[in-house]
């Protein structure tokens, strides 16, 4: 079966058309980024913008031909947290549905949280159960790791989606670029408050695997590339003393400077520094020394899942 997923969040627009084999093994056929932020101002206004809507369904529309260029049999789309937190998101998913053709399904904080978990082990240590995952975004952070037990034969976990994400702490703390000293403590304050929602998870028991354009990006950084490189990015291990050491310069750089690091940093040059830095403090909240990046995630996640639900029909 070949699906194409689409996953519309805060800040980016991603597109997966991937084969699945009867046994349930993914592989990428190809995939699209597009940076729309459709999320910008949510946090503030409750509201996705009429101008990022409209980006939102050109982005969509493209996607839908390349789909159909690749003969897939089934598109599907979900969208996360700007979505999810918008009061107009019954408008964002009917002006979706009118234009493309498709229904946009909104998923709960816990659902994305799975549903990343998932898709983010595929080629990495996929038979370990002793893996968390986090998910950075723009708009919300997703942490789910496995948790002893089992109901109905089918393995337990816990799921958190905190408010935390790198355009949102742009959005809401640096209000200069690069931020104050002032706006990074306020900034790590809020942090912490969101990660005492957290409870004694042990996280020295697991492997950490991050997904995401944070962890994507500061990979190319630290292996040096000038432009994203998946094979090179997927299973490379960052280390919190690089992390830290990448967040001190970060911070004291403007989004120019760092978009001229890397053509990886293209639309997200200006919500970098925050990503890492929820990244930094929860790893150093948590005692974690080191995060394996996964450039996959929630989209296939999305795909595995519809897979399951046409195996059993």
């Amino acid at each position: 079966m070949r699906i194409a997923s689409i996953d519309i969040g805060t800040n980016t627009i991603l597109l997966l058309i991937a084969d699945i084999t009867n046994s349930g093994k993914i592989s990428t056929v190809h995939h699209e980024e597009r940076i729309p932020r459709i999320g910008r101002n949510v946090d503030y206004s409750g509201a996705i913008q009429s101008p990022a809507i409209l980006r939102a369904v050109s982005i969509i529309q493209d996607y839908l031909l390349i789909a159909r260029a690749h003969n897939v049999d089934l598109v599907i789309a979900a969208a996360t947290s700007a979505v999810r937190d918008a009061v107009n998101r019954s408008q964002f998913v009917d002006t979706i549905r009118t234009a493309c053709g498709i229904t946009v399904e909104i998923l709960s904080g816990e659902e994305e949280a799975i549903l990343t978990y998932r898709g983010a082990l595929p080629g990495l240590h996929p038979e370990k159960d002793d893996i968390a995952v986090i998910d950075i975004g723009g708009g919300s952070t997703e942490l789910t790791f496995p948790t002893p037990g089992s109901h109905n034969g089918s393995p337990l976990f816990t799921r958190y989606s905190i408010q935390l994400g790198s355009v949102r702490i742009t959005e809401r703390h640096f209000k200069n670029q690069p931020p104050t000293a002032a706006e990074i403590e306020s900034a790590r304050r809020n942090m912490t408050e969101e990660f005492a929602q957290i409870r004694n998870p042990g996280f020295h028991r697991y492997e950490l695997i991050g997904v995401a354009g944070t962890l994507t990006t500061l990979a190319c950084l630290d292996l040096g590339l000038k432009k994203f490189d998946a094979f090179k990015v997927s299973g490379y291990r960052l280390t919190l003393e690089h992390i830290r050491g990448w967040l001190g310069r970060m911070l004291l750089m403007t989004p120019a400077q760092v978009r001229d690091l890397s053509d990886s940093t293209e639309g997200r040059a200006d919500i970098l520094s925050a990503g890492i830095l929820i990244l930094s403090e929860f790893m150093s909240l948590f005692g974690i020394p080191s995060a394996l990046v996964s450039e996959k995630g929630l989209r296939y996640g999305l795909a595995l899942r519809e897979w399951e639900r046409r195996s059993r029909v």
